[in-house]
């Protein structure tokens, strides 16, 4: 797959980036969840799994801001890596009007609720904090399209599986992505839920 049939803002993005074609891993990954399947992407740091997924979501929202509430939520594990997901998306969204959203633990909590409540197209944050927003009623998720676990290699720890799985539970239809390094238990039980019909993407040795 080339970047070809791309949404025009989010190709400029990338040609000013110099990045000129996928690569192989991303060649596997991109046709499939382009199309809207649901999919575990596994594979090492390097092969280009976040930087596909962030290309996927900038085109599957239209490279455009619209209404109010989020139409992609992204579960990272902890402040820096909410901090680093940010940046790495604002790399590809320079040429559109995305508005992209990171949360905070240490942040105003009623600050944040605000700053939601008036439009944001993605939200970044941990299982712990996009469940309590949610839950108080600070984040409407009616209309995601998209939810990501990014990096879920840690997804044992601080029940982060019964949040995730809370969190789905409350969405209608979206497409679901899990991002690991490995394969293991913890995003396997995925399966049993929400994810039960993921393609399995390896990258291969």
């Amino acid at each position: 797959m080339s970047f070809k049939k791309l949404n025009p803002l989010l190709k400029k993005s990338l040609e000013d980036l110099k990045f000129e074609t996928p690569l192989p891993f991303q060649k596997d990954v991109l046709p499939i969840i382009k199309g809207g399947a649901d999919a575990y992407i596994i594979g090492k740091k390097g092969s280009g799994k976040t930087t596909a997924l962030i290309i996927h979501t900038i085109h599957k929202l239209k490279a455009e801001a619209y209404e109010d509430s989020p139409r992609a939520l992204f579960i990272v594990e902890n402040q820096q890596k909410i901090a680093e997901l940010k940046d790495e998306f604002s790399k590809y969204t320079r040429n559109t009007d995305l508005r992209i959203y990171g949360t905070s633990e240490r942040y105003d909590f009623e600050k944040q609720k605000v700053e939601i409540y008036y439009g944001q197209d993605i939200v970044i944050g941990t299982p712990a904090f996009i469940s309590k927003l949610y839950f108080q009623n600070a984040l409407h998720i009616g209309q995601i399209q998209l939810f990501v676990i990014e990096d879920a290699d840690y997804m044992g720890r601080n029940n982060a599986y019964n949040h995730i799985l809370r969190l789905t539970e409350s969405m209608d239809k979206f497409q679901s992505v899990i991002i690991a390094d490995e394969w293991n238990s913890k995003i396997a039980n995925y399966q049993n839920g929400y994810m039960n019909n993921a393609r399995l993407l390896k990258l291969k040795d």
